[in-house]
């Protein structure tokens, strides 16, 4: 890391500004010869190399333009005079025939962009633009002569009649008919009122949005919540209501108090997505975006009144020194080599990017930069020394998503997923969302050969980490995919419970649906330890259907310095062993493989099928050092429709600390 957290506020914000710096100075010499093209060095992402070039343009220009804006035009990097004529350049298009026959023959260097169509990627980028020209228009656009602010604007109105994805994408064609509209260009004001009001029907409770909800097939929980559905309908307001042209929108008055009033929900609990040094929580897509995840706590401090939650001054002195934490916690040269963003998360890691993502994507992270937009004097800045990033022993429901979020002593943050699937019909496992459970430590483990269900992999890898497999005669591993939420009950006082259940399937082609089969799933948390509860109910049919079938249990993908435990909750023998083989009850082992954390470990427990249905108990432990507790009496009891368990859990010799009780309830599927 770069420097210690608790830097005084001077220091913190000269930091910010001197990472922005460091980050723009280091793409020059990758761009093109006319600025319009940022060819970075890398496997392209399926939209082709002209537009991961683009996009390299568009999303280093924002950060470039929330560099200039925070500091009032002071622009001493000239980064403005960089970016200009490759705004015109890349706006361009070369119409007549006598520039086309020399652009065959090679004499015009043609670095116009794509044109903004229906849901391609420069549908994305032009909203980057229209961004980045909103933030510095008076020392931008307001000095580009007309045929360039003509050139520029026609580009953008491309946008007017292209089609977004039905997702986060519906705000991006939103700003670029706001900035249209503040010059006094033709642009869609449709475009502005569907978005605003597609983004109501995402809206749950805690201050959450759906990334869209494609019919309803699956929940679409991730970082894409604070990083665009709560940033982007805020900007909006900001710029719609200092129009120059036209006067003000008027729903960015209208709109404004109920955004303001769902980030201030939003904030209460996403705090408990960071660990204790601001590593965020590996789950979702797009996580080599990074430190975008702090863009929504700058949010806060740019939106938030001093009288509303999160708005006052010790609530954004933690967001501040949690938002720098986790700047610093990739500023480092393994995630930035030779000063480039790489595709990966704290080095390169290709299995856990998706293949939309090009060379330049990890740029997305210049969102967290709307800190700089905050004056000198702001809280976020002035964040006392004594003021820690994380809160220990904490643990959190947030109904909507279905997240349960926990972070241990060590402050470690976990989440256990019993809501968000990203499921939209029959796939192969998506490790970045099928799992039990995620950590700021640690992520999905990843088989020699095999992939994690990306997009990028040919061969998708075997559900281990974090799952309940199960094994059928042949020794074949369902995964998760629709998860499907639980009635709880009070549990014990120490932590909150989450429940969900899923069919299993076992081929890219079983709708799970129509699967009988199902595993419900309830997990509770306290102090770094996890009581996990399953009940697997298989189909009943002729003896003997299910004989050789079993269950695996995967714990946490752990690399050196963090320890995983996992220990059955069972009356019977426990073997020693890689598989569950010959006539073994229960059956300890181990896989190995790689995370985005590097060479890792899993620990896994395999139990034979005997029943119809099948109650199995867990405690799983994750920390920086070896666990202080281990599991006491324990009682796993069904009736009545719920499932119910409880543990003690007591202090190993020669450790200190009291007993505690982790327990839980929930009801069964289908009652």
């Amino acid at each position: 890391m770069n420097g210690q957290v608790n830097d005084d506020a001077a220091q913190r914000r000269a930091y910010w500004f001197g990472f922005a710096d460091r980050q723009l100075l280091a793409v020059r010499p990758y761009f093109s010869p006319g600025h319009a093209l940022l060819r970075l060095p890398g496997r392209p992402a399926f939209s082709g190399v002209r537009s991961d070039e683009l996009e390299g343009f568009a999303r280093t220009f924002l950060l470039a333009a929330l560099r200039v804006a925070g500091s009032g035009g002071d622009d001493p990097h000239g980064h403005l005079d960089w970016y200009r004529p490759g705004l015109v350049a890349g706006a361009a298009r070369w119409t007549d025939e006598g520039a086309d026959a020399e652009r065959a023959a090679g004499k015009v260097a043609d670095e116009s962009w794509n044109l903004v169509v229906s849901r391609t990627q420069a549908l994305v980028e032009a909203a980057s633009v229209a961004i980045g020209l909103q933030l510095t228009r008076p020392w931008l656009w307001d000095r580009l002569d007309p045929q360039e602010q003509d050139t520029v604007a026609s580009w953008l109105q491309g946008a007017g009649t292209a089609d977004p994805w039905d997702n986060n994408w519906v705000l991006f064609n939103a700003h670029v008919a706001e900035f249209l509209a503040g010059v006094g260009r033709d642009h869609n004001p449709d475009h502005i009122t569907a978005a605003l009001d597609r983004i109501e029907d995402w809206a749950v409770d805690g201050g959450w949005y759906r990334d869209g909800d494609n019919g309803g097939t699956g929940d679409f929980f991730d970082y894409y919540c604070g990083w665009a559905l709560h940033l982007y309908p805020l900007l909006w307001c900001r710029f719609a209501a200092d129009r120059a042209v036209g006067g003000p929108h008027p729903w960015a008055a209208d709109r404004l108090p109920r955004y303001r009033e769902r980030l201030s929900e939003f904030l209460r609990t996403y705090p408990g997505f960071f660990g204790g040094g601001g590593e965020p929580v590996f789950h979702g897509r797009s996580l080599t975006y990074r430190f975008a995840a702090a863009a929504p706590l700058a949010l806060g401090a740019l939106f938030l009144e001093p009288g509303e939650p999160g708005g006052d001054a010790e609530s954004l002195a933690r967001a501040g020194t949690l938002a720098t934490a986790t700047l610093r916690y990739f500023d480092t040269p393994a995630a930035f080599p030779d000063g480039i963003a790489c595709l990966g998360w704290q080095g390169p890691y290709e299995p856990m990017i998706q293949n939309y993502s090009g060379p330049g994507s990890p740029y997305w992270s210049s969102k967290a930069f709307l800190a700089l937009l905050l004056p000198e004097g702001s809280h976020f800045w002035n964040t006392p020394a004594e003021t820690t990033p994380a809160r220990p022993d904490e643990t959190t429901l947030i109904p909507g998503p279905g997240f349960l979020l926990h972070r241990g002593p060590d402050g470690i943050a976990q989440l256990a997923n019993h809501g968000s699937d990203k499921h939209y019909g029959p796939h192969s496992d998506n490790a970045l969302y099928s799992r039990f459970a995620y950590s700021s430590h640690t992520g999905p483990l990843r088989l020699p050969g095999q992939g994690l269900g990306s997009g990028t992999d040919p061969v998708p890898s075997e559900a281990v980490d974090n799952h309940l497999a199960v094994l059928d005669a042949a020794g074949r591993a369902s995964w998760r995919s629709r998860i499907h939420r639980l009635e709880t009950g009070p549990g014990t006082v120490h932590g909150a419970t989450a429940a969900s259940f899923h069919r299993p399937v076992w081929t890219v082609t079983e709708d799970e649906a129509e699967q009988p089969l199902t595993v419900a799933t309830g997990t509770t948390a306290h102090g770094g330890y996890q009581l996990r509860v399953y009940r697997v109910q298989l189909l009943s049919g002729p003896a003997g259907r299910y004989d050789g079938w079993s269950v695996r249990e995967g714990g946490w993908a752990v690399t050196p310095g963090v320890h995983a435990t996992l220990w059955p909750l069972t009356q019977g023998p426990l073997v020693q062993g890689p598989h569950a083989q010959g006539s073994a009850a229960v059956v300890v082992g181990e896989m190995q493989g790689t995370t985005a954390f590097g060479e890792a470990r899993c620990p896994t427990v395999t139990t034979s099928l005997s029943a119809a249905t099948t109650l199995l108990a867990s405690v799983h432990h994750l920390g920086l050092e070896a666990p202080g507790h281990r599991p006491g009496p324990f009682t796993l009891t069904e009736s009545g429709g719920w499932v119910r368990a409880s543990v003690r859990m007591l202090p190993l010799q020669d450790e200190e600390g009291e007993p505690f009780t982790l327990g839980l309830e929930f009801r069964t599927p289908g009652t």
